[in-house]
């Protein structure tokens, strides 16, 4: 186990190289995500508070929640006793130009830049339109990942950008769900990042948020995040699945006896995902 391993982490250092430039933030929107995981639990489905940072040619998707917890705001801090949540874990970069996909994933106290297949969206725009907040926007559908998709999109505001790995509109994606509603992103504002008239309690709660990269002024890619590729991570997943306490034996010295791996509850069991995001592609 333990030269598999050694074998198994050199693999995942690869040659590939991320130059893309750093890009000036223009705005952050914010989502409430909702996942029906588990299907044989409809009526309690995952829900998570997302957020997409957006420039003129790059945007970063992110778990606020994630993003709040790790800051240690009182407002994410959970009562004694309470059901433990889990959060997603794993960032989303796109970068318009270059139709790229990256992302920034933590295992084993590193960070690692996933470099994912690239993939152009087939979108159909209709003529049905909609507002949301006074957001004006047109509907499109397409089929992506296995699920059929509707998004509302609004041309008044010029970005490629959007939810999860939905994006290349001709127009910032303001809402979207599968035809089923058993994944949704509901659109909850936009912060154009004008603080002048914010309160001194905003105020001071914006100082806590710009301790996060994802609250600085620029989008950017981690320096010392680790590169590879989808195909050689999900290597070390699958090996990781298959044994998680040899494989923390294996890469951390302790002995497999006293390896412990801890469980987590919402009150409703989120580890059951009989039905991903993605799913097998539709032929």
């Amino acid at each position: 186990m333990k030269t598999l391993l050694t074998t198994c982490l050199a693999i995942l250092i690869s040659s590939i190289s991320f130059a893309q430039k750093p890009d000036k933030v223009l705005a952050r929107v914010k989502y409430n995500f909702v996942h029906v995981r588990d299907t044989t639990q409809k009526n309690n489905p995952y829900t998570e508070n997302m957020l997409l940072v957006i420039g003129k040619n790059a945007s970063a998707f992110t778990s606020l929640d994630r993003l709040e917890r790790e800051l240690d705001l009182p407002k994410a801090k959970r009562a004694p006793g309470s059901p433990f949540k889990p959060i997603n874990a794993v960032d989303i970069y796109f970068f318009a130009k270059e139709n790229k996909l990256v992302s920034r994933e933590r295992f084993m106290n590193a960070y690692y830049l996933i470099d994912e297949p690239s993939q152009q969206i087939n979108w159909k725009i209709t003529k049905d339109t909609l507002s949301f907040n006074g957001v004006h926007c047109k509907k499109a559908i397409t089929t992506f990942k296995g699920r059929n998709w509707i998004a509302w999109y609004a041309p008044e505001l010029p970005f490629q950008s959007g939810p999860w790995k939905l994006n290349g509109l001709p127009g910032l994606i303001i809402q979207a769900n599968d035809d089923k509603n058993e994944v949704q992103f509901l659109f909850n504002g936009i912060d154009n990042l004008k603080k002048e008239n914010l309160s001194a309690e905003q105020l001071e709660l914006a100082k806590e948020y710009d301790k996060s990269f994802f609250f600085s002024n620029e989008i950017a890619l981690q320096k010392d995040a680790k590169a590879t590729t989808r195909t050689e991570f999900d290597k070390i997943m699958d090996l990781f699945k298959k044994d998680p306490k040899g494989f923390i034996a294996a890469e951390s010295g302790v002995p497999r006896a006293n390896v412990l791996i801890g469980g987590s509850t919402t009150g409703v069991s989120h580890s059951t995902i009989n039905n991903p995001i993605e799913l097998p592609e539709k032929k």
